[in-house]
């Protein structure tokens, strides 16, 4: 790293105004005395929350030149030696005086591009008067280099996509109550965000760009975040595993029926190839493998997981139609807004299906489309009935887009999808906060 590209990059970054964007709900701790760690998918807005805190930092009265942010994916710094990175902080005192005193803020983005970077984070931690916060696009491996390097001294934020409620202040929509107006505004919103998803960018672009945007997204987390960073050697398989998790969101996911549909469609894989590139989808965020309820790890590993994509803009990018699997996207849709509040979720088996449920089965939700059809309306209510049987001391609720006007009187416990959605709190530091 040359440390007059360095200073370049670090006067120049000093001197960027900082835009102030759409709140997210997510902010993030600043004088925790820990490090502080964002985990998420690539483009899904962790960059705009180390900018938007250290907007709220300056407006707090710290020095600009007491923020330090660095992109460890901006070329200019390649390539990059682990001896080398104690020249950021040096760097940065010989340009401005006022680095020179005081606590630094240091946000360090896509950290995993530097090499060693976990013990020269937890040196400073423990050396410096320093607030460090760090962001990587693979939730799980972050959260391991943390772990292990850190020992206790850090913690890690999930960041997601927009959720619903974000994607509404994004566009300007600000629902009222008891107005249909803007009732069917917000349904309209939010058969647009099943389509097109929640990812900044996209949500604000122009509706010719969205399709490219997505499709490029997508190709990125192929290239950079699965085939560079685990050296894949089969390409195809991946290509094809990808195509089907985003083909197939909130559905069963059994090995061995994909091991044979991949085999009919001539892709040739391993099981044992399989399960290792399910884990590395996992671990970089861009699906969750939910378990079975079970008190049975055996019970649990022996059944199929359910499968949600991290967006539902990715499934368009992978779907041939993308208005078919609206139940399904919006599911998934649920399923994500759940993950914001609480990381173990399951799903239940058996006379019925349960589409969540939380580890100590204190709460469920199941997710239908269209609640107009009698047959649909029967099967749902048996399956409330299923999970309250199953789940006795649990609370749960039915949620819907579309249903007979007296249905929240006919199904206790049933309500609108939207509704739900809008009063769900979009994010809590401590059901999302992992100690490491």
């Amino acid at each position: 790293m040359n440390s007059d590209n360095l200073k370049f990059v670090l006067r120049e970054l000093s001197e960027r105004p900082l835009h102030k964007g759409h709140a997210r709900d997510l902010s993030i701790p600043t004088d925790t005395g820990k490090v502080v760690g964002l985990s998420g998918v690539r483009r899904c807005g962790k960059t705009f929350l180390f900018f938007e805190t250290m907007r709220q930092l300056m407006e707090r009265g710290v020095p600009r030149e007491r923020i330090v942010y660095l992109n460890f994916e901006d070329d200019r710094l390649h390539p990059i030696a682990a001896n080398e990175l104690d020249q950021v902080l040096r760097c940065q005192r010989e340009l401005f005086a006022a680095a020179r005193t005081g606590r630094i803020y240091l946000f360090l983005d896509e950290v995993q591009s530097a090499p060693e970077w976990q013990r020269w984070v937890r040196r400073l931690h423990d050396t410096e008067d320093i607030s460090i916060f760090v962001t990587g696009s693979s939730s799980d491996l972050l959260q391991r280099d943390l772990s292990a390097a850190m020992r206790g001294r850090s913690i890690t934020l999930d960041v997601f996509p927009l959720s619903f409620r974000e994607f509404l202040r994004f566009r300007g929509i600000v629902p009222r109550d008891h107005d249909a107006n803007s009732e069917n505004e917000v349904r309209a919103a939010l058969a647009e965000f099943l389509r097109w998803g929640g990812f900044p960018e996209v949500v604000v672009a122009a509706p010719e760009l969205r399709p490219l945007i997505l499709d490029e997204y997508a190709s990125l987390m192929l290239w950079r975040d699965l085939v560079e960073r685990h050296a894949i050697r089969n390409e195809n398989v991946m290509r094809a595993l990808l195509r089907h998790c985003f083909r197939n969101t909130a559905s069963l996911l059994s090995l061995n029926k994909l091991h044979r549909d991949l085999e009919s469609m001539g892709v040739s894989a391993g099981k044992n190839t399989l399960f290792d590139y399910c884990a590395m989808l996992e671990e970089g965020g861009l699906v969750h493998l939910l378990p079975v309820h079970d008190g049975s790890v055996r019970r649990q590993t022996r059944n199929p997981r359910k499968l949600h994509v991290v967006d539902p803009g990715l499934a368009t990018a992978f779907a041939a139609r993308a208005e078919t699997d609206l139940g399904r996207r919006l599911e998934s849709v649920v399923f994500l807004q759940c993950r914001r509040r609480s990381r173990v979720w399951h799903y239940a088996l058996g006379e019925h299906e349960i589409d969540l449920c939380d580890a100590e089965g204190s709460a469920f939700v199941n997710t239908c489309w269209n609640l107009v059809d009698p047959l649909t309306m029967n099967r749902e209510e048996a399956a409330l009935q299923f999970a309250r049987t199953t789940l006795p001391a649990a609370t749960g609720v039915l949620l819907w887009q579309e249903a007979v006007v007296d249905i929240e009187q006919r199904i206790p416990g049933s309500r609108p999808v939207w509704r739900w959605l809008l009063e769900q709190p979009g994010s809590s530091l401590e059901a999302n906060r992992v100690g490491l």
